[in-house]
């Protein structure tokens, strides 16, 4: 479907929580899972993405990453001691296990074989960068945190390295959530791994957040509880249609190759029906293309999930001015209800505005024939 090839793109734990935040879009779902360059498709359609971290983003990020995890992540470790586990011992002489192995499916295993002799062996552990999967509806995903650690219990907890500042001890709380929304994705899948192992290891569902203190390259950190964010990914994923049964639907031959041209990718993306929200306009590439796909539909959606909501059966702009007209729709319908009372007092409004200007226009031109005393 990505096309002959065209390699896969990754499914990473941003796009998991970002799907799960829309599990009603199949379009986003067939693309997912296919691991189509949304990117480049969104710009084959003419509809080019502003979506994604610039390239200085990424450079100062990777650079804190480096000094965070400097000598075998010590300063790390002391963190998650300091923040999480203050109550164990210090993490003096902490094991860094090597997780170098061929391909994401090796990576993986050996992931998995490093955090069951972690567990046993007791102590602190670092695991950078570790390899994770996590089925999605049907697909495999294959998850890289920044860093896991194991505590001398045996429990894992999930570490997230931002390069957004930490201000006196806090951050920017719409970054600080898309972090805890990530950051529930890892949880999950290392709950898949922790159900294989007996008996099974504790899963901390309180991360470590990693961000330069201030204005500084330092690092300072703090424990976010993902529990909330945890249920909501878990049950929205849960919701996701297969892959399969989204493709049976699909044409015949349906290509998303981004080297076919602009009308054909049009038709094949159009076949996938989408759920467009003005939220995916920071969470997907497709979001420009989507949006102007629901102006030309009239689609309701486009104005947000919650106004959506409270219209019902109402989903398009023009089924909404016929019902507020009172051309269209059950009177006994609680949205077409207060969509004509909306109207009787706009009109209302409108009218008294209208009989206050003819009466300043009088006295205005009144004023103006009036003999001087």
């Amino acid at each position: 479907m990505r096309g002959p090839d065209v390699p896969a793109k990754a499914l990473d734990a941003r796009a998991l929580a970002a799907l799960a935040a829309n599990p009603g879009c199949a379009r986003r779902a067939i693309l997912d899972g296919a691991g189509v360059d949304k990117a480049r498709l969104a710009s084959a359609l003419g509809a080019p993405s502003g979506f994604g971290q610039s390239q200085f983003a990424l450079t100062r990020g990777n650079a804190f990453e480096a000094k965070v995890k400097a000598d075998g992540g010590a300063e790390l470790l002391r963190l998650a001691h300091a923040r999480l586990d203050p109550g164990a011992e210090p993490p003096e002489g902490a094991a860094v296990p090597d997780l170098t192995a061929h391909g994401p499916e090796g990576r993986t295993a050996r992931t998995s074989l490093a955090l069951r002799e972690a567990t046993q062996a007791g102590g602190w552990t670092l695991l950078d960068h570790p390899m994770l999967a996590l089925d999605v509806a049907g697909s495999l995903a294959f998850l890289e945190p920044d860093a896991v650690v194991v505590h001398p219990d045996g429990s894992w907890s999930v570490v997230e390295i931002k390069s957004f500042p930490m201000l006196d001890g806090s951050a920017d709380p719409a970054k600080v959530g898309a972090a805890a929304r990530q950051a529930a994705v890892y949880v999950l899948a290392l709950e898949d791994v922790a159900a294989r192992l007996d008996p099974a290891p504790v899963v901390r569902h309180r991360i470590l957040l990693v961000c330069p203190k201030d204005f500084s390259n330092l690092p300072a950190a703090r424990a976010v509880d993902v529990r909330k964010q945890r249920a909501v990914t878990a049950r929205q994923l849960t919701r996701l249609t297969r892959i399969e049964e989204i493709a049976e639907t699909l044409p015949e031959g349906t290509c998303f190759a981004p080297d076919r041209g602009a009308e054909e990718l049009t038709a094949a993306v159009a076949a996938v029906p989408a759920t467009y929200a003005p939220e995916c306009l920071s969470a997907c590439e497709l979001a420009f293309h989507c949006r102007e796909c629901s102006r030309e539909e009239g689609a309701v959606t486009r104005l947000g999930r919650p106004l959506r909501a409270e219209l019902g059966g109402l989903t398009t702009v023009e089924d909404v001015l016929a019902a507020a007209r009172g051309e269209q729709g059950d009177p006994d319908d609680p949205a077409v209800a207060a969509l004509r009372r909306a109207t009787a007092l706009r009109a209302e409004a409108l009218a008294s505005a209208q009989a206050l200007a003819d009466t300043a226009s009088a006295d205005a031109a009144h004023r103006e024939v009036a003999p001087c005393p």
